[in-house]
């Protein structure tokens, strides 16, 4: 079984994961890309969206594809990119929306472990990138992994929120039981999205909503 630097109480979650062979194989794959090619995140980073969201703490789930693939920019934690790196596209208009819907100033950088230390769960469908790259490790297990992750959050938590944004976020969200937790979806706030309705979809609002109701605390967004 492969050891994985990662959050005790998520290592403790995933454990039976981390035994299967696609698991193993996905290791081998990753620790090659490493060695041979420049790869993001930093190694140390793959899993920062689980080390800086533990499992019980975990709230809302904010679903991205794969590490932004530009130098410097990915963090392990999906949309974010770290302090003074230049805040991509749709992460500015993530900004915008939440300015709209809950009337706070965009920030000065698009470093999101305030989030994430709030308990969201910042969580890339693909965890690795090739430089300049994107998607150059989709298919290669990562997959498999994430889907686990969200059937475990489904299946042993009650009352999450699930902010699901494009069709590859909605088709992930289909493991979520809509019956305890709250499942928002969205088209993806990049700019390339024809007539987009990502900036008035009130997701952040809903989301403060329903964790009050529940007797959790709001996230400052």
């Amino acid at each position: 079984m492969a050891d994985v630097n990662i959050e005790a109480s998520w290592k403790g979650v995933l454990e039976k994961e981390f035994a299967k062979p696609y698991f193993d194989a996905l290791v081998a794959f990753v620790k090659s890309e490493y060695k041979h090619k420049t790869i993001y995140p930093p190694g140390k980073q793959i899993f920062s969206a689980f080390d800086h969201s533990p499992f019980a703490a975990t709230k809302v789930v904010i679903l991205g594809q794969d590490p932004y693939h530009g130098a410097g920019q990915a963090h392990g934690l999906c949309f974010s990119v770290n302090e003074g790196v230049r805040t991509p596209p749709s992460l500015q208009n993530v900004f915008k929306e939440i300015k709209r819907d809950l009337g706070k100033p965009i920030p000065p950088h698009g470093n999101l472990e305030r989030w994430a230390g709030q308990g969201v769960l910042l969580l890339n469908s693909v965890l690795t990138v090739e430089q300049g790259k994107a998607n150059a490790h989709k298919g290669k297990g990562w997959e498999i992994f994430t889907d686990a992750v969200i059937q475990k959050i489904s299946q042993e938590k009650k009352h999450v929120v699930f902010m699901l944004w494009g069709s590859a976020a909605h088709k992930k969200g289909s493991i979520v039981d809509t019956s305890k937790h709250l499942v928002l979806k969205s088209v993806h706030p990049s700019p390339l999205v024809r007539n987009s309705t990502f900036i008035g979809n009130g997701h952040f609002s809903q989301a403060n909503a329903y964790l009050v109701e529940h007797g959790f605390e709001a996230i400052d967004w």
